[in-house]
C-alpha cells in the first residue's frame, strides 16, 4: 500500500513549556475543515493540555476526537496504550484524515516513530513528519546547552563524577528525530540571539531539516502537514542518545505532583506565588486550572521556568469548580514547601 493510501500522522514533540499545545491549537484553526484526531500525552496524573484543546470549539476536531493518555510516557507505553489507541481511531466508521500526536515534554519521539512499523498499523498509517518545538528564550539562556569542553575537562579532573544531563539528552533526541523544527517565542529574544540559536540547533541535527521561527505557536497547517516524510522508513537518519538501549530511558530523573487549589480572589497574586515557587525550587513546568471568585470561566495557568501566562478559557465541566496545579521538575522537589507556597 502506498503512503498516499495510508492515514498520515504527525508527531509534535518538544520540551516542557515549549508551546506544543499552542501550536497544535493554531494548527486546528488553520486546517480548513480537514477531519482530525488528536492524541495528547501528559507526564503526570492530571491532564491539562487535552482540556485546553477541547475548549477550541472547532467542528473538524470534536471533543470525541481528542484522546488523552495521562500518567505514562507514550515512548514507554507503546504496546499498552499507543497501539490500541491508534487502532481504535482508524477502525472508526469515519476515520480521521490526519492524526496529530502531542507527546509529553519528557518523551523521546523515536520509539513512537518505530511503533508505526508494527504489523497491525503499518499498512494503514504513516508518519507524515516529526515536528520539534523549541522554547527559543529558554534555550538561548542555556537551559539545555552544555559546554562539551568544560564537561570533558571536569571528567578528566574527577572521573567519578557523573556529568550526564538528562534534560540535554531529551532535548537533543527530540531535535535529532525532527523533520521540521519550530523556534517558538522568538519575539522574546533578539534577532541576533535567534540566528545563533538556529545555528546551534542545526549543529545538533545530523541531516538537513527546515527551521521556522514562530510567535505564540502561529504556524499554519499548510506548513506543518503534508511533509510526506514516511519517518518510519527513515529511522537510521534519526539518531538517539538511547539507541543502544533500544529507545529505553529513565523517567526517574523527573517527577510531578498535583496541588488542589480552592477558589481564589486575585489571579495576579497567585501568579506571583507560582513565579516565586518556580524560581526558588527550580521547577521546570507549572500548569493547571483555578476557580476565581465572580468568574464563571476557569483560569488556565501555564508556566515554564519563571515565565507565566494565564487566560479565562471555558466554563467548568459539570459546574464543579475544583482547581488543580500540576508541578513538574527534576527528582528531589520539596513537595511540602512547594504546596505551602502555592496555597499561600
Amino acid at each position: 500500500m502506498t503512503n498516499a493510501a495510508r492515514i498520515p500522522a504527525t508527531i509534535i514533540t518538544g520540551f516542557l513549556g515549549a508551546g506544543k499545545t499552542t501550536l497544535l491549537r493554531h494548527l486546528l484553526e488553520t486546517a480548513r475543515g480537514k477531519r482530525l484526531a488528536i492524541i495528547v500525552n501528559e507526564f503526570g496524573s492530571v491532564g491539562v493540555d487535552g482540556e485546553v484543546l477541547r475548549s477550541c470549539g472547532i467542528e473538524s476536531c470534536p471533543e470525541e476526537n481528542i484522546v488523552e493518555l495521562s500518567n505514562g510516557c507514550l515512548c514507554c507505553t507503546v504496546a499498552e496504550d499507543f497501539i490500541p489507541t491508534m487502532q481504535a481511531l482508524i477502525d472508526r466508521d469515519t476515520p480521521p484524515e490526519h492524526i496529530l500526536i502531542e507527546t509529553s515534554g519528557l518523551a523521546l519521539p523515536k520509539p513512537l516513530v518505530k511503533a508505526f512499523d508494527w504489523p497491525s498499523i503499518r499498512s494503514r498509517l504513516t508518519v507524515d513528519g516529526v515536528i520539534a518545538v523549541v522554547d527559543a528564550p529558554a534555550v538561548a539562556e542555556g537551559r539545555f546547552a552544555d559546554d562539551p569542553e568544560a564537561v570533558a575537562r571536569q571528567r578528566a579532573e574527577d572521573p567519578s563524577v557523573d556529568h550526564d544531563n538528562p534534560l540535554a539528552e531529551v532535548y537533543e533526541d527530540q531535535l535529532m528525530a525532527a523533520d521540521l523544527i519550530v523556534l517558538n517565542k522568538t519575539d522574546l529574544i533578539s534577532s541576533d540571539a535567534g540566528e545563533r540559536l538556529k545555528r546551534d540547533v542545526l549543529a545538533i541535527v545530523p541531516r538537513a531539516v527546515k527551521v521556522v521561527a514562530a510567535q505564540e505557536g502561529r504556524v499554519d497547517a499548510d506548513v506543518l502537514l503534508g511533509l510526506g516524510a514516511a519517518a518510519e522508513d527513515d529511522l537510521a537518519a534519526r539518531p538517539s542518545h538511547h539507541d543502544a538501549l533500544d529507545g529505553a530511558h529513565e523517567h526517574d530523573d523527573f517527577e510531578s505532583f498535583v496541588v488542589a487549589v480552592s477558589e481564589i480572589g486575585d489571579p495576579a497574586e497567585l501568579l506571583a506565588r507560582l513565579r516565586a515557587v518556580a524560581e526558588a525550587h527550580d521547577v521546570l513546568r507549572i500548569k493547571g486550572f483555578v476557580p476565581v471568585t465572580g468568574k464563571p470561566l476557569r483560569l488556565a495557568v501555564q508556566g515554564v521556568g519563571a515565565r507565566f501566562r494565564s487566560t479565562f478559557d471555558r466554563p467548568w465541566p459539570n459546574g464543579v469548580r475544583q482547581g488543580h496545579i500540576v508541578v513538574i521538575g527534576e527528582r528531589g522537589l520539596d513537595r511540602a514547601a512547594i504546596e505551602d507556597q502555592i496555597l499561600g
